[in-house]
């Protein structure tokens, strides 16, 4: 996050999603939490459990965050693309047998009635807000960033308030917002289709005037160049950040759905102007991709959170176990939640390693 919502800052250890049908043609893509939150555990703590993969079925899109209250929360995009849904857990393994709860349903008609995808939830100023895609019911395609809002402590409780579309540069395809504070400064990142541009969609930021409103104006930060980010689409998507180690990592998904989705990676420097696009450095390399041998496919739409030791990073997105997908990908409901330890190298930045291969991964602290 800074991730400050999840993640305090801390020295590195030791060495539809986007196939876009006809988006083109149809015009188309954290509040700071105290560190005291995520202490360390006490001395002689039982480690948890290992993780087990996957760790919630058919939910792709995945966000958790940990929350001072100790519960993770958790939503993600379901496969029939008309609801948001809440699970919590006081560990991260607890979330797959959660109960799910619905908070928030697509409209009959009109806007927010089709294409419900990657929520996710961020407390900013003492209020929960959602952040997620849809389109209208007559115009599923016309896909555009929402935001709703709760001020109860609770996020099960209390009434989900529908604050409308943030307004962006154009009206254009738009999807996979995140928000990040860094310095005092609150940002929105996301994915939009920039007219007249040879892409589906890039990566685009902007301060924030409100949880809802942005000031501009809004730069791109990447765009799909190379030959591994425009595989079946020319996508740049879901962008989620992460402050370690005197940097700013945003990692971001390329490519279609399919066994091509990978991962991508910026970094900015913690001192640099966030909003010159100059500031950011691109991996000219995929930085976790499909793996034949564990036999993992299209791992992507990622976000980070940290084990229950308050210490251990780590990596959350989904990925489905098999290649040869009949039909679209994104009719194919079988994306599920995965979640493994993010390592680091000796330079301070992320290894991502491989998608591990289903079953126990780690320890879960």
């Amino acid at each position: 996050m800074s991730r400050a919502a999840d993640l305090p800052d801390q020295p590195a250890p030791p060495a539809r999603r986007l196939l876009l049908k006809g988006a083109l043609a149809a015009g188309a893509l954290a509040a700071a939490t105290p560190a005291a939150a995520h202490a360390t555990a006490p001395a002689g703590r039982p480690k948890a459990a290992p993780y087990v993969n996957p760790l919630v079925r058919n939910r792709a899109d995945p966000h958790i965050t940990r929350h001072t209250d100790g519960f993770y929360y958790f939503t993600a995009t379901a496969p029939e693309y008309d609801r948001i849904v809440l699970r919590r857990s006081r560990t991260l393994n607890g979330l797959g047998a959660a109960a799910e709860s619905v908070i928030w349903r697509a409209h009959p008609t009109g806007d927010m009635g089709a294409h419900i995808w990657a929520p996710e939830m961020h407390r900013v100023d003492g209020t929960w807000y959602i952040y997620f895609a849809a389109a209208p019911a007559e115009d599923v395609w016309a896909i555009r960033i929402w935001v709703l809002a709760n001020s109860h402590a609770d996020p099960f409780r209390g009434t989900w308030i529908e604050k409308g579309q943030i307004k962006t540069a154009w009206e254009t395809f738009s999807l996979d917002a995140t928000t990040f504070a860094h310095r005092g400064t609150r940002y929105l990142a996301w994915a939009q289709h920039e007219p007249g541009m040879d892409n589906n969609t890039a990566i685009w930021l902007s301060e924030m005037a409100s949880p809802w409103t942005l000031t501009g104006p809004q730069v791109r930060l990447t765009t799909p160049e190379y030959d591994w980010e425009r595989i079946g689409f020319a996508v740049n998507e879901g962008p989620y950040v992460l402050h370690r180690n005197g940097r700013l990592f945003m990692t971001y998904s390329a490519s279609a759905t399919d066994h091509n989705y990978c991962m991508g990676l910026l970094t900015a420097d913690e001192d640099s102007d966030l909003m010159d696009p100059a500031s950011w450095a691109k991996s000219p390399v995929p930085v976790f991709t499909s793996n034949d041998t564990t036999e993992q496919y299209g791992p992507g739409h990622n976000c980070f959170t940290v084990a229950e030791d308050g210490r251990t990073d780590v990596l959350v997105y989904h990925a489905r176990q098999y290649k040869e997908i009949d039909g679209d990908p994104l009719n194919d409901p079988n994306r599920h939640t995965r979640v493994q330890p993010l390592r680091w190298k000796p330079d301070g930045s992320p290894d991502f390693g491989v998608p591990v291969a289903d079953g126990p991964t780690g320890q879960g602290a």
